[in-house]
C-alpha cells in the first residue's frame, strides 16, 4: 500500500490527537484531515491493495474501483462540510466519534473482504451511537441504547451470514453474490448478509431505528448521521446484490412509507428522517433493478442525497439551536430575522424535491427513467407519486410552520457564521450538480448515456410539482401539526424491551429467589452434612491407611540401612551364604 493512502486511516488515526488540541490549533485541525482524505481519493487509482492472508483467508484491505470512489468522494465532501458545521463545537469527543464514524464508513467503501468490512462496520455502529448519548438526558439516552441494541443485533445477523458465506464458497472476498439475480441460487448466509445490509438502509420494518434516534442526537451529530449508515448501507448493497428482484419492491415500499409518516410528524427533525427513508427508497430500487443506468441512478442519487439531506438537517438544526424548540406547532415566524438559514434551506428542499436546476432533479429522474426502461410502470408511478409527496412535506409544510406560518414572536438569530458557511458550501454543490450534472456523471461506475433536461422531462417535473404546490394551497388548513407522537416499527421494540425487563425482574426474579431459599434451607445443609461425612472419612479411614503403608515403608527402610555396613568382606560372606543355601534348597528339591 506504498502508493496508496487509506482515508479511512486519516480519520481514525487522525482522531486521536483530537482532545489534546484546543482554539484555533483543533479547528485548524478539525478541517485539515478532511481536506488530505478528499486530495486522497482525487489522486486514487484503481485496483487492489493491502493483500494478506488470515486465519487461512484472503484478505484485501481496499479495493479501488469507479463505484467505490464515487461513494468515497462524496463522503470525503461531507466530512468536510460536516466539521465546518461543527467548528464552534468545544466538546472534543463529538469530534473524535465523528472521525472514528466517517474513517469507519470510508473503511467499509473500500473493503475488499467481508472481515474488513465487518470491523468498520461495527465501527460505523459505535461512534454513530456516542453522537446520540452526547446530546445527554433520558430520551437521548433510552435512544442511544436503542440505537445500539437494534445494530449490534444486526451485526450479529451479519456476522452469521459472512460466516456461512465463508464456509459455503470458501472465500471471504467482498463482491456480487453468486445467485443474487435470481434470489433463488442464494444461499442461507446471503440471505443474512442481505438482510444485516437492510437493516442499515432502514428498510422497513426495519427502519424505526432511524427515525427514533436521528431526532435525538446532537444538532450537528445528526448531520453526520444523516449522511453515512444508509449511504453505507446503499453502496455494500450496489456492491454485493444488484439486480436483486425483492429490493425493487422493498426500494418503491420505501419510497412511499417514509412519504406516508411523513404526513403526521410534528417533529421537524423526525419529518426529514422519514424523508431519509424514501429517499433510500429510490437508491434500493435502482440497484433492484440492476441495468447499468439504474445502478448508476442509484449512485449518483446517494451522492445528491448525501449534500441535500445533510443541508436540510443543518438548516433544521440551525433553528433548534437558536431557539431550542423542535416541533412545528411551536415554531414560526422566525423568517425575519433568520433569512440566511431560510434561504439555504429552500435550496436543499429543492433539491430534494427534484427541482430543474437543482441536484435532485438530474439524479432521482435517472432511477424513474431506468424503471420505465425496464418496463415497470408500477415502480414508476410509485416513485413519482413519493417525489410529489416529498416536495409537500419537506419542500413546503416543513418550511413553511417552521420558518413561517404563526408568527410567535420567538427571540431567534442567525447561527454561528461557520453553521451558515456549511450550510452555504453544500447549497453550492446542490446548484452546481444540478446545472452541471456532467462532472458528478463521469464519476459514475457506467458510462451514462441519459439527458436529464429534455422538454418533455422538464414540463412534467414542473407540473407535477405545481400541482402538488396548488394542493398545498387549498389543503393548508388539514396540514396543520399536532402536538402528538406518531410510533413506527418500533413500537415492538419499545415494548417488547419493557415486557423482558418486566420478565427478567419480577417472575425470574421471584423464581431465582425461591430457587435460591430451597437451596439455603433444604440442599446446603445436606450438602454440608456430606461434606463433613467425607472429612470424617477422609481422616479416618484414607488418611489412616496412607500413613500405615508409609510408616511401613519406613520402618523397613531404616532395617535395609542398618544392613548396609560398607564392608564388603560382610557383603560376600553374606553372598556365599546365600549361594549355600540356593545349592540346598535346589538339592532337596530334586530328589
Amino acid at each position: 500500500m506504498t502508493d496508496f493512502i487509506h482515508p479511512a486511516l486519516l480519520f481514525i488515526l487522525g482522531a486521536l490527537p483530537i482532545p489534546f488540541l484546543s482554539g484555533s490549533v483543533r479547528k485548524a485541525y478539525l478541517l485539515l484531515i478532511p481536506t488530505l482524505a478528499i486530495l486522497a481519493v482525487l489522486a486514487m487509482e484503481p485496483g487492489s491493495y493491502g493483500e494478506a492472508r488470515f486465519i487461512g483467508q484472503e484478505i484485501l484491505i481496499a479495493k479501488v474501483d469507479k463505484l467505490s470512489i464515487v461513494f468515497a468522494s462524496v463522503f470525503t465532501i461531507m466530512a468536510l462540510i460536516g466539521m465546518v458545521y461543527a467548528l464552534h463545537l468545544a466538546d472534543a469527543g463529538q469530534h473524535v466519534a465523528a472521525f472514528v464514524y466517517v474513517g469507519s464508513a470510508l473503511g467499509v467503501v473500500f473493503a475488499g473482504d467481508y472481515l474488513t468490512l465487518y470491523l468498520f462496520w461495527e465501527g460505523m455502529a459505535f461512534a454513530s451511537a456516542y453522537l446520540v448519548f452526547a446530546q445527554r438526558g433520558g430520551p437521548a439516552i433510552r435512544a442511544g441504547f436503542r440505537y445500539l441494541m437494534v445494530h449490534i443485533t444486526g451485526g450479529v445477523i451479519l456476522l452469521g451470514g459472512i460466516i456461512s458465506h465463508g464456509l459455503a464458497t470458501g472465500s471471504l472476498l467482498f463482491g456480487p453474490i453468486a445467485g443474487a439475480l435470481t434470489n433463488g441460487g442464494m444461499g442461507v448466509g446471503d440471505y443474512l448478509i442481505l438482510a444485516g445490509f437492510i437493516l442499515n438502509a432502514a428498510v422497513p420494518p426495519l427502519n424505526a431505528w432511524l427515525t427514533d434516534a436521528y431526532p435525538e442526537a446532537t444538532v450537528t451529530g445528526a448531520v453526520f448521521m444523516s449522511a453515512f449508515t444508509t449511504k453505507t448501507a446503499v453502496y455494500v448493497l450496489a456492491r454485493a446484490f444488484p439486480g436483486t428482484e425483492l429490493l425493487v419492491w422493498l426500494g418503491t415500499i420505501m419510497a412511499l412509507y417514509g412519504v406516508i409518516y411523513a404526513v403526521l410528524e410534528n417533529d421537524c427533525r423526525r419529518l426529514l428522517a422519514y424523508h431519509i427513508v424514501s429517499q433510500v427508497g429510490y437508491m434500493i430500487a435502482g440497484i433492484g433493478i440492476g441495468t447499468e443506468m439504474a445502478v448508476n441512478g442509484a449512485a449518483s442519487h446517494a451522492f445528491a442525497h448525501i449534500l441535500y439531506k445533510a443541508l436540510l438537517f443543518m438548516g433544521a438544526g440551525a433553528v433548534i439551536y437558536v431557539t431550542g424548540r423542535r416541533k412545528l406547532n411551536e415554531l414560526g415566524g422566525i423568517y425575519k430575522t433568520m433569512p440566511l438559514t431560510v434561504a439555504l434551506y429552500m435550496v436543499g428542499a429543492l433539491a430534494i424535491s427534484a427541482f430543474p436546476f437543482f441536484s435532485g432533479f438530474v439524479t432521482k429522474s435517472m432511477v424513474v427513467a431506468a424503471a420505465g426502461a425496464d418496463h415497470r410502470a408500477l415502480v414508476v408511478l410509485a416513485l413519482t407519486m413519493a417525489s410529489s409527496g416529498t416536495f409537500l412535506h419537506t419542500g413546503l409544510k416543513l418550511p413553511y410552520y417552521m420558518f413561517f406560518g404563526t408568527d410567535r414572536k420567538l427571540e431567534a438569530r442567525e447561527p454561528p457564521r461557520n453553521m451558515l458557511i456549511a450550510m452555504g458550501m453544500a447549497a453550492v454543490l446542490c446548484i452546481a450538480i444540478g446545472v452541471f450534472p456532467q462532472p458528478l456523471y463521469a464519476l459514475l461506475p457506467y458510462p451514462v448515456d441519459f439527458e436529464s433536461y429534455t422538454g418533455s422531462h422538464v414540463m412534467e417535473s414542473l407540473g407535477l410539482l405545481m400541482f402538488t404546490a396548488l394542493g398545498f394551497v387549498l389543503f393548508l388548513w388539514a396540514l396543520d401539526p399536532e402536538n402528538t407522537i406518531s410510533l413506527d416499527t418500533d413500537w415492538f421494540y419499545r415494548k417488547g424491551a419493557r415486557a423482558f425487563m418486566w420478565l427478567a425482574e419480577r417472575p425470574l426474579a421471584r423464581y431465582e429467589q425461591a430457587v435460591s431459599n430451597v437451596s439455603e434451607t433444604s440442599a446446603l445443609p445436606l450438602l454440608r452434612g456430606a461434606a463433613r461425612a467425607g472429612l470424617r472419612l477422609d481422616l479416618a479411614g484414607v488418611d489412616a491407611v496412607v500413613n500405615g503403608i508409609a510408616h511401613s515403608i519406613l520402618h523397613g527402610g531404616g532395617r535395609l540401612r542398618r544392613l548396609q555396613t560398607g564392608v564388603v568382606t560382610h557383603y560376600v560372606l553374606a553372598m556365599i551364604v546365600g549361594l549355600i543355601a540356593a545349592t540346598a534348597v535346589f538339592v532337596v528339591a530334586w530328589r
